[in-house]
């Protein structure tokens, strides 16, 4: 007969999530998890597979809760430029806020600590970046569109270089002291679309 689990998977899952998510994959060991998530290796194991398979079930609970709303904020009808303004204004503000500070965004991290080398998280990272990027051009072609972006702008390049700019955002707010580095930096980019 199976035994049945004496936890819930959902918030070890979560748990593990928060401890990768603020201390990063090889910062994390086994025994950590063990001691955080307070189940047994083998549980751990039984339920979720190795590390680096844990890692990614976080990876994708993550993008899950990441901001469900983005795409319907950068749909909705009226005037496209004040809602990828909008955007990037509340990505820079996470980014330098004291929570923003402590993790950055898993996803940010997982590119600067994993990607290089792991194909597999690299393929994570690029289809999150695509679920940013989409929306921005699409916003970006309908302000074009629209009369609001002038016609010589590419909104794909634009688009692009808003998803390098929120995701440096997050680095630099990570590390800086400094909130008005990203502030700054998020304004001086906004100027591209006028």
């Amino acid at each position: 007969m199976a035994r049945t689990k004496e936890f819930d998977p959902d918030t070890a899952l979560q748990a593990a999530l928060k401890l990768f998510w603020r201390r990063g994959y090889e910062a994390t060991s086994m025994a950590d998890l063990v001691e955080h998530l307070g189940i047994g290796r083998a549980s751990i194991y039984a339920t979720f597979g190795n590390k680096h398979e844990l890692y990614l079930k976080a990876l994708d609970r993550y993008v899950e809760g990441r901001d469900p709303s983005l795409v319907a904020e950068l749909s909705q009808p009226g005037p496209a430029l004040p809602a990828v303004r909008a955007v990037v204004r509340r990505f820079a503000s996470e980014a330098a806020s004291p929570e923003g500070r402590l993790t950055g965004c898993l996803i940010t991290n997982t590119a600067a600590e994993l990607a290089p080398h792991d194909s597999v998280m690299a393929r994570r990272v690029e289809i999150s970046w695509e679920h940013l990027e989409t929306p921005l051009h699409s916003a970006l072609v309908r302000a074009q569109a629209q009369g609001e972006l002038p016609d010589d702008r590419d909104p794909r390049a634009l688009a692009r270089m808003l998803l390098v700019l929120l995701q440096g955002v997050r680095i630099v707010g990570k590390a800086s002291s400094d909130p008005a580095r990203v502030r700054d930096a998020a304004e001086q980019a906004l100027t591209l679309l006028d």
